[in-house]
């Protein structure tokens, strides 16, 4: 018999990983004094241990790591096991492989502007959104805030009128690049507390959740060309693409604050 100290130097591993194996049930000591709780194990054990480890770099769980020591599995199912393992790290080095491409484009951005851009682009999951929405054509891009303000009023009094608040912050809905400056389509929406019946100009329904590239800036609506530069050079270099209508939202553009402002373009891989 050998005491665990020693089994643990001779297999490389830590005296608490040999006791958390045993209280796992992966590896049991072949002998436990009964007064003073010490382990014992045997050579015979080596390669159940060095097995366990193998599979553990393999990345597989402790308790397919039981199934495999226990003869639980055909194998089919091992290898079954070990191709769904193989996708899972293929996709871990994709993900990490899209961070380094990342942090090479922003060291790039610092050494071209020699300072840190204020516009941080991020990936998110936006949920569901029940909304009032009035659409509008504006004429030219420099007539928007009126048009907008106008559809927001009209969005306003039919959900006072119907007894619906807001649930969250209003924004605007563009169905054009941001390139386009003349009739461009918009809709004025706010998000609603609970469903009202819609109007003559006023449509409810629900916004699509949506995985979307996001900035957000503390300034004034004079920000947004920028906002919009940084997100499509963001895409460009991630290799996303625009896969829908583009979210403007004015988080407290009310506010006694500085305004903060929102720009979302849903995405998708190229």
């Amino acid at each position: 018999m050998i005491k665990i100290g020693d089994f643990a130097r001779l297999n490389q591993v830590t005296v608490p990983t040999l006791r958390f194996y045993d209280e796992a049930g992966l590896l049991k000591p072949i002998f436990v004094d009964g007064s003073s709780g010490y382990r014992y194990y045997a050579v015979a054990q080596m390669p159940r241990l060095n097995r366990i480890l193998a599979l553990k770099d393999l990345g597989f769980t402790l308790q397919q790591i039981e199934n495999v020591l226990n003869g639980g599995l055909t194998p089919d199912e091992l290898r079954g096991m070990l191709k769904m393992k193989h996708a899972e790290v293929e996709q871990q080095l994709a993900t990490e492989q899209s961070r380094l491409d990342r942090i090479a484009a922003r060291l790039r951005q610092i050494e071209q502007e020699n300072c840190m851009s204020e516009f941080d682009v991020a990936l998110k999951t936006v949920s569901p959104i029940l909304v009032a929405s009035c659409e509008v054509t504006i004429p030219t891009n420099d007539q928007a805030g009126d048009y907008l303000e106008r559809a927001f009023a009209e969005v306003g009094n039919h959900m006072k009128a119907h007894g619906a608040k807001m649930a969250g912050p209003c924004c605007a809905i563009w169905h054009q690049g941001a390139e386009i400056l003349e009739n461009e389509v918009a809709e004025a929406a706010m998000p609603l507390d609970h469903s009202i019946p819609e109007g003559d100009s006023v449509r409810v329904y629900e916004l699509a959740s949506a995985q979307m590239a996001s900035v957000i800036h503390n300034g004034s609506l004079d920000s947004l060309p920028q906002m919009h530069a940084a997100l499509l050079q963001w895409m460009e270099t991630e290799q996303y693409r625009s896969a829908g209508p583009y979210r403007e939202v004015y988080h407290d553009i009310n506010g006694a604050g500085t305004p903060v402002i929102e720009v979302q373009y849903p995405v998708s891989k190229c």
